[in-house]
């Protein structure tokens, strides 16, 4: 763990001269503290801004370094980008649970609050860490670096912690992020929270964000859905957890060997021997684009014989999917007794130029116009068609499909 130098953009500094130089306190919290001490790089930094006396001075203050977006305002937070920095100033804050779910906080903005009482609204120790801009120092008032350096998440404040289903989710996104052990309070909390139902106040959009990260932050994405298995949290991954044990077990195998971070090649690993993909996807996941293509990526799994590759079934294939996505998918799926076939699939698919596209048509509607054909319900079949004939290779360029054309239609 790197902790003995603090880290952050260079083009930061000149907005921390001007905060100083109006005797307000600048400190740098949360998720960026904790991937600088781990040596993570990151883009996303939360700034606290302390003894200011309104929101809107700040947005004025800060309205000169670049875009300001304050949508956040409700909470206290004012969006800066800065060429590829996405920062988050803020004043401190505390929140009331007021009514069920993970938006049911009553949110009281006090700059004049403290460090400590600030981050006790925090989720774990090793986010609750903050460094002072001016002071060059770390502050930890909960010892999150310790956790840190031993490997255990805590939370700041059990009685907070469970005010937040989300966190169920965080929890244990974190611990296989992060490769840490829960500490066995907090485990104790979470099969409690579990146990309550209090998942079942999640929108859909909210738990697919934290899947996403389990699947695409995680070395090993299988401990995720271990630990979930651990907290009793089975009903909500169902057509996981009921699947075979030999096919459960070859699956987070899959998951962890998949070379490809992208969400939707891991939600077709995930999801590759379930019986009912959709219902499954459908539960926490809105982007139809999304579940359409993950289907098809499973649909399609045995469609290649890759012991008798030939150039029309995988021409067929990226009709359907893109083919460098699909290896990846295929790779983690398939044992490595198959890696050699499935290389020569991937050298095929380059030899004919569709790793990344399907195979551009070559016959069109205006061709057929020029033919002297007119539009009729009869054209999609007519290029339907043609494309078939173009992909078992009766024809390589436009004049091979003019004649192909006029020994299909005209004869």
């Amino acid at each position: 763990m790197t902790s003995n130098k603090f880290d952050y953009p260079n083009k930061l500094q000149k907005i921390f001269d001007k905060l100083n130089n109006l005797n307000l306190k600048v400190i740098i919290v949360g998720g960026y503290v904790r991937d600088q001490l781990l040596g993570i790089p990151s883009k996303d930094i939360d700034i606290e801004i302390y003894n200011i006396d309104s929101f809107e001075e700040l947005e004025k203050l800060l309205i000169e370094f670049g875009d300001v977006n304050s949508v956040g305002k409700s909470f206290g937070v004012c969006k800066l980008k800065i060429d590829d920095l996405d920062i988050d100033f803020s004043l401190p804050r505390s929140d009331s649970k007021i009514q069920e779910g993970h938006k049911g906080f009553d949110v009281s903005i006090n700059s004049q609050l403290d460090f400590k009482t600030a981050a006790s609204r925090r989720d774990f120790t090793i986010n609750a860490i903050g460094y002072d801009v001016h002071k060059l120092k770390l502050l930890d008032p909960y010892n999150g670096i310790k956790d840190l350096e031993k490997k255990i998440l805590k939370a700041v404040d059990t009685n907070k912690f469970a005010q937040d289903p989300l966190r169920i989710l965080r929890a244990v996104g974190f611990a296989t992020r992060f490769e840490l052990k829960i500490d066995k309070t907090l485990f104790t909390l979470l099969k409690v929270m579990v146990k309550e139902k209090l998942l079942d106040q999640l929108p859909k959009e909210r738990i697919f964000v934290e899947i996403e990260k389990f699947l695409t932050k995680s070395k090993k994405p299988s401990k995720a859905f271990g630990l979930l298995q651990d907290l009793q949290a089975k009903k909500y991954f169902f057509e996981l957890y009921t699947l075979s044990k030999v096919e459960y077990l070859q699956t987070l195998s899959s998951l962890d060997k998949c070379e490809s971070k992208e969400i939707k090649i891991l939600l077709a690993v995930l999801t590759h021997k379930m019986t009912e993909i959709e219902k499954f996807l459908l539960r926490f996941i809105q982007n139809q684009k999304l579940i359409k293509y993950v289907l098809r990526l499973v649909h399609n799994q045995n469609t290649i014989q890759l012991n008798k590759l030939k150039p029309y079934d995988i021409y067929k294939l990226a009709t359907q999917v893109n083919i460098s996505e699909y290896l990846f998918f295929l790779k983690a799926i398939r044992s490595e007794s198959e890696y050699e076939q499935i290389q020569k699939l991937q050298d095929l698919a380059n030899k004919l130029n569709i790793m990344h596209s399907k195979l551009p048509v070559i016959l069109t509607g205006k061709d057929l116009i020029a033919q002297g054909l007119k539009p009729s319900k009869e054209f999609s079949k007519i290029l339907d068609r043609a494309y078939e004939a173009q992909m078992r290779g009766e024809f390589k360029d436009k004049e091979g499909a003019i004649k192909w054309l006029q020994s299909v239609v005209f004869t």
